[in-house]
């Protein structure tokens, strides 16, 4: 198994712990998502004990890239992060389980025992949950798509900038084009969205995943 931690003490104690189990071998100790990616592809462990938080990546994308190229290593996530969003990420990322940082030794060895077996360690609400969450993304995302080609080029260029906050007389300067041909773009904007301001647009879009203020500088 793999032992994925980014405090070298705690990585240290869980692989000693774990290394006197006679049934569980330690493959190795990585430090980062990168490390982790590469380690468990080249050494294929049935198991890998992944930290949450990583300082390159988010333990749920060191685990996606993982498990894409190899499904059947299972994923048992060991974090300070208790909240319940935190734990659907690790259930978007295909983890067999999900320990807490206050998880006894014993029950980290069970975890990472059962977890090689095939089992999963979450209960069904909350495998419930993930997948409502993944069915409104996707119906987000395929309405964003559908409003999306409403709008022609132009109009997308100035939601974009509505959402950055920009005044007419800014987006005219940015898209290099007249002031009355940038509040003719955005009156089609809000038309098109169905609302009646400029904030309401932009939170509109956001809302119905038209844009992602996310990506936006």
């Amino acid at each position: 198994m793999l032992v994925v931690q980014d405090h070298p003490l705690l990585a240290a104690a869980i692989a000693g712990i774990l290394r006197t189990e006679v049934d569980l071998a330690v493959c190795g100790i990585a430090r980062t998502g990168a490390d982790a990616v590469r380690l468990s592809l080249h050494e294929a462990p049935a198991v890998v004990l992944m930290d949450f938080h990583l300082p390159d990546m988010g333990g749920p994308a060191a685990a996606i890239q993982i498990r894409a190229q190899a499904p059947n290593i299972a994923i048992v996530f060991h974090s300070a992060d208790d909240s319940e969003t935190a734990l659907l990420d690790a259930i978007d990322a295909g983890a067999s389980g999900y320990l807490t940082k206050a998880a006894t030794a014993d029950q980290i060895v069970e975890a990472i025992r059962r977890a090689g077996r095939g089992d999963v360690l979450i209960n069904g609400s909350l495998f419930a949950k993930a997948i409502a969450r993944q069915r409104i993304a996707t119906a987000k995302h395929e309405e964003g798509e559908r409003l999306a080609a409403l709008f022609t080029g132009r109009e997308m260029e100035v939601l974009v900038l509505m959402a950055e906050g920009l005044n007419t007389a800014a987006m005219s300067r940015r898209l290099g084009i007249a002031p009355h041909t940038v509040e003719w773009h955005v009156r089609h904007v809000i038309e098109k969205l169905q609302v009646h301001t400029m904030l309401q647009a932009v939170i509109g879009a956001v809302r119905r995943g038209v844009i992602d203020l996310g990506s936006a500088p």
